[in-house]
């Protein structure tokens, strides 16, 4: 019996784990002799930042919840490796599984490898080149470790052979988050709630913020949401807001007519608005990937990103932090006159079958 273990933390892991869950149950169905655990963090744990997503992406229940949620950095990272070492020397696995670039994905991998045990990475070689940033270190401590990589892009495959990583290790697949976005699209549902009654499709914006550089200076998120409200002329403006951006926002006392702040939406509600704005704004990078499969403008306001095939096949835009430069694109979105998207190579929702199949020839039965 091959046994995997699948590590969840943040919110943006349960899109990305969905598939290779329902692919796993569809090998037992078929009579594959394996089996797997669902491990929650417990990262994020407010319900609507990951309980929702289990109902909406028909994820089974996590057989165990390791609660290492609030706290510092370096207090949630160890509370998770604390109780993650539990969790393997009580149920260990053949491999543990670990997807993106949270807290969840360094930590688990770290304690996994600590205890022999195989460790693969999906979205493994992704990098933003900037060690400001938590998730690039997790990234790059996370792939230094890995058996098996699990890439997005040939660009993420060559930055795992300038690294020096055996080509043996990297299995290019595509996106998984892709695999849900494409089996979920025929179940979006528009929001409940007056905000959402009116919006006419192609004539509102969706905005996420959530990146210290952008929402920590109280001067520059001003000044980013001021050109934000100019840019997008009147036009309703969704801004489902992180819990660390609303204590700031409200601070600022920032308000507008057309600028709409709800709570953290659900996935199939969440990408229902995405699917029909006339743009995107964010500094998210998943957000990226899905605006750019569904055809939607999209700027991304950071210096740099990890997913540079959304800005070279897909419909992204990287803007900057700088509120000054945003005129012109948003100008080009008012006008009609964005890119297309032009297909990014394996993201065809079949992902995780590639995935499933790779690990079970890997780690067969017995």
């Amino acid at each position: 019996m091959a046994t995997f273990t699948i590590v969840a933390g943040a919110r943006p892991n349960f899109m990305k784990i969905a598939p290779i869950i329902h692919q796993f149950i569809k090998k037992q169905q078929e009579g594959a002799q394996v089996k797997f655990r669902l491990v929650h963090t417990g990262q994020h744990y407010d319900k609507k930042m990951s309980g929702d997503f289990f109902e909406q992406l028909n994820i089974p229940e996590p057989d165990a919840n390791l609660g290492g949620g609030g706290g510092t950095q370096a207090e949630q990272t160890a509370a998770i490796m604390i109780a993650f070492e539990k969790e393997l020397l009580e149920n260990r696995p053949d491999l543990v599984l670990v997807v993106g670039d949270v807290t969840s994905t360094l930590a688990c991998s770290i304690t996994a490898k600590k205890l022999q045990v195989d460790v693969a990475h999906v979205e493994g070689g992704i990098r933003s080149g900037d060690l400001t940033m938590p998730e690039e270190i997790n990234r790059m401590v996370t792939d230094s470790i890995t058996d098996h990589f699990f890439t997005t892009s040939e660009i993420a495959n060559t930055n795992l052979r300038k690294s020096g990583f055996a080509e043996e290790k990297i299995h290019y697949v595509g996106n998984t988050m892709i695999d849900t976005l494409m089996a979920q699209m025929p179940r979006f549902q528009k929001p409940e709630g007056e905000i959402f009654e009116n919006l006419e499709t192609g004539q509102y914006f969706v905005m996420t913020l959530h990146r210290p550089a952008n929402v920590d200076q109280e001067h520059k998120l001003k000044a980013m949401i001021d050109a934000i409200l100019e840019g997008t002329k009147g036009l309703p403006i969704i801004f489902p807001v992180h819990p660390r951006t609303a204590k700031n926002l409200q601070s600022l006392g920032i308000s507008a007519a057309n600028l709409h702040m709800c709570e953290p939406l659900g996935y199939l509600e969440f990408n229902f608005l995405v699917k029909n704005a006339k743009g995107v704004i964010t500094d998210s990078g998943g957000i990226t990937e899905e605006a750019s499969v569904m055809n939607v403008p999209c700027i991304t306001l950071r210096d740099n990103t990890e997913r540079p095939e959304t800005i070279k096949l897909g419909t992204n835009e990287l803007v900057g932090t700088d509120p000054a430069k945003l005129k012109p694109y948003l100008e080009k979105i008012m006008k009609g006159k964005w890119k297309q998207y032009q297909g990014i190579p394996l993201w065809d929702g079949k992902t995780a079958e590639r995935i499933v199949a790779i690990l079970l020839k890997s780690y067969p039965a017995g």
